[in-house]
């Protein structure tokens, strides 16, 4: 059975699109990432395709999704990446709230500052994964599921 973590942000097109790039270029064994906004927008921003470039992951491909109840309920782990009060409430067995700043309307250089922290966070949140830190398992069964 694969794991998942479930990035969000509110029109997926940015810093869940990245953090989920981020996440699979390593995922931990047995787990993979998906991203997801509650308004997505028609397209991933270019800024993010050209600065996941620059880093070797091509995100091109990639079309922002509807966050549903099922990505939710599949979640092992959900990631709001956004701030501010756009923010969706999520319903997961283990949530994270990251609070990054949207670089969308930043200048390039800013922007890849936001994308530094993106993969720190990820890479923070695989290792914690990895060492069995995440709560999940303990999480699941809380909630009486079989």
């Amino acid at each position: 059975m694969v794991r998942k973590v479930l990035f969000i942000c509110v029109e997926n097109s940015f810093r869940s699109q990245v953090a989920e790039a981020f996440f699979n270029a390593n995922p931990p064994r047995g787990w993979i990432a998906v991203s997801a906004g509650p308004k997505p927008a028609e397209k991933v921003n270019p800024k993010a395709i050209q600065l996941m470039a620059e880093r070797g992951i091509d995100i091109s491909g990639n079309r922002p999704k509807k966050l549903t109840r099922e990505m939710e309920a599949e979640a092992e782990i959900a990631v709001i990446v956004c701030s501010g009060s756009e923010c969706p409430v999520v319903n997961a067995k283990h949530v994270e709230n990251w609070g990054i700043e949207d670089p969308a309307e930043m200048s390039i250089e800013d922007a890849r500052k936001v994308i530094d922290k993106i993969e720190a966070r990820v890479k923070d949140l695989i290792e914690r994964i990895s060492r069995g830190e995440v709560p999940v398992e303990k999480a699941r069964f809380s909630l009486g599921r079989l």
